[in-house]
């Protein structure tokens, strides 16, 4: 009840903004009344879903609360935008009096809202729901051995399986993966949205990932809230390595202490509050490391993590989390919580990489941060 007063007085906010301003469309009033109406009361479906006990419905619930749930933000935002516009209308007004209409002004943003609305959603869905690009980048490392020139890896992060993602989203994301053909396949978090006994069937495809070095796999926070113990147990059984704050020494030349490359991995940033022996330490990662070794990659699900690497002596680091804000205006806001939002940055002598994700989460909507498959290589400056 709490949750359903919340929505009915976010909703009622923008009822009360645009409703009035559609009286000379009576039909789009009706509409966007009935709209409202819908989504004051479906979109905590999204969050309470998993209260159904039978999981084809809690599945249906959620899709549908989460649908509107991504709906509603874009209302809600842009019917606070039309407001500041207004205001900003009114200081105009004041100065020019005759500049222009606001009643004509109010009306007819009133129906542009809604409309922008359902146009972001709807391309916001298929952004969402097709297979991830891939994304090429290129990391120029300081000494980088010939043998390790071209060195490839495939991120893929933040996907999310749960009530929305099923097995048939993450085998595309696998073939895609696989047709690669990469050195070392990363999996920076975020895997999943619920438990093993409700989603190992649909994370199956994972054992299917292919590389030269194999597949490694770092927590996310979502794999705390989610069973975090029995999630690293199903993946090694699957064959993922599951890298919790130590590292892997790969041979990729003929010289092995030179052109070793060192694989270290990191809990999440926030995994000691679920477990104190998670704590993620990049420096117990490095611990024993080979200090000749050409390259120090360190995956890490989230790119706070970055300061403590570069203390540590990383030269790379690849994180996720952050979903690139996944759809407008949230990208904004990222950077207030995260150093970094999408691509590649530097903090002093590290390479920070931090893929938008290869799902979503929450509302199947991505509109101005689309989902990505990172092919990423190494190569001499």
């Amino acid at each position: 009840m709490p949750l359903l007063l919340f929505s009915f007085l976010l909703h009622a906010y923008i009822g009360v903004r645009l409703l009035p301003a559609l009286s000379g469309w009576p039909l789009a009033k009706v509409l966007v009344g009935l709209l409202l109406l819908a989504s004051t009361v479906l979109t905590p479906l999204g969050l309470t879903a998993r209260r159904f006990k039978s999981q084809p419905l809690s599945d249906r619930m959620a899709w549908i609360g989460m649908l509107f749930m991504g709906l509603f933000s874009s209302l809600f935002v842009l019917t606070l935008l039309r407001d500041a516009a207004l205001l900003a209308g009114l200081g105009v007004l004041a100065a020019i009096p005759a500049a222009f209409s606001l009643d004509a002004a109010a009306s007819n943003s009133a129906a542009a809202v809604p409309l922008a609305g359902l146009f972001m959603s709807l391309v916001g869905f298929f952004n969402a729901r097709r297979t991830a690009a891939v994304v090429r980048v290129d990391v120029p490392i300081a000494g980088l051995p010939a043998a390790l020139h071209g060195f490839s890896i495939a991120q893929i992060s933040d996907i999310h399986v749960g009530p929305t993602i099923k097995q048939g989203y993450l085998q595309a994301i696998v073939s895609a993966v696989n047709a690669l053909q990469v050195d070392v396949v990363a999996v920076t978090g975020d895997l999943v949205d619920g438990t093993v006994a409700e989603l190992a069937h649909h994370v199956a495809p994972l054992a299917e990932l292919s590389s030269t070095h194999g597949t490694y796999f770092v927590t996310g926070n979502h794999e705390y809230y989610s069973g975090a113990h029995a999630w690293i147990a199903e993946l090694q059984r699957l064959g993922l390595r599951v890298l919790m704050n130590e590292h892997v020494v790969l041979q990729h030349g003929q010289r092995p202490a030179q052109e070793a490359l060192v694989l270290a991995g990191v809990a999440d940033w926030s995994a000691a509050h679920f477990d104190a022996s998670h704590r993620s330490d990049p420096h117990a990662a490095l611990a024993g490391a080979p200090e000749a070794a050409a390259v120090r990659l360190l995956l890490a699900h989230q790119p706070r993590s970055a300061a403590a690497a570069a203390h540590a002596g990383f030269d790379l680091q690849l994180s996720g989390h952050t979903h690139g804000g996944q759809f407008w205006p949230w990208n904004f806001f990222v950077r207030f919580q995260q150093p970094f939002t999408a691509g590649l940055h530097r903090l002093k002598n590290l390479w920070v990489y931090t893929s938008r994700g290869t799902g979503y989460w929450g509302p199947p909507k991505r509109f101005g941060a689309p989902s990505e498959i990172t092919h990423l290589r190494l190569v001499r400056p």
